[in-house]
């Protein structure tokens, strides 16, 4: 079994060390945890933020001597009025309203202890501006069959998409087995991971 520290894998090529001197086509190759990509970046003095896969292609840009890509626009920042308690089912959701704890609280109260703010509600909250809270308790019930399908990982949670693909490859497996199998697919480049 390969530590998290171990770069080597019998029978394959090993992780080359993640330095300032390794090129962008091979930091893509592997697989790296966000906390050594953001190292990386802190010595090489590139931006940080943005997420992991912003993070990696920056990362890759500055290694190649190349344009870093462009930033992503500034957020606007959130002068909204936020709804307050008390709220009912004909409150009108305002333009920029957050999934607030205000908001939390009321939908919980008329749908039980089961909801949550999920994808499909964050959504309604954020592009349903005009609509009542009566109407957001609706979508809710109308996104439930939807919401119980298996949903995409995100691609910059490959740690996640990995696991899920692992058990259900091998739905007896434990999950020390299934940690063991991500260590030894994480040490392998990625054109070799998949095989």
């Amino acid at each position: 079994m390969n530590g998290d520290g171990d770069t080597t894998t019998a029978g394959h090529e090993p992780r080359p060390p993640l330095t300032a001197a390794l090129s962008g086509a091979e930091l893509l190759r592997w697989y790296w945890t966000l906390e050594e990509l953001t190292a990386l970046a802190r010595e090489m003095g590139v931006r940080r933020g943005g997420g992991k896969p912003a993070l990696t292609a920056r990362l890759a840009a500055a290694l190649d001597g190349g344009p870093l890509p462009d930033a992503p626009p500034p957020r606007p920042a959130r002068t909204a009025r936020q709804l307050a308690a008390p709220v009912d089912g004909d409150t009108v959701i305002p333009a920029g309203q957050r999934c607030s704890q205000v908001l939390r609280a009321w939908f919980t109260a008329q749908i039980g202890p089961s909801f949550h703010f999920d994808a499909h509600m964050r959504a309604f909250v954020a592009e349903n501006a005009g609509r009542t809270l009566a109407d957001g308790v609706g979508h809710w019930h109308a996104t439930r069959a939807e919401a119980a399908e298996p949903q995409e990982v995100g691609a910059q949670f490959e740690f996640n998409r990995f696991l899920r693909s692992w058990h259900a490859e091998h739905p007896a497996g434990t999950r020390d087995e299934a940690l063991d199998a991500w260590r030894a697919h994480r040490s392998r480049p990625r054109d070799a991971a998949a095989h």
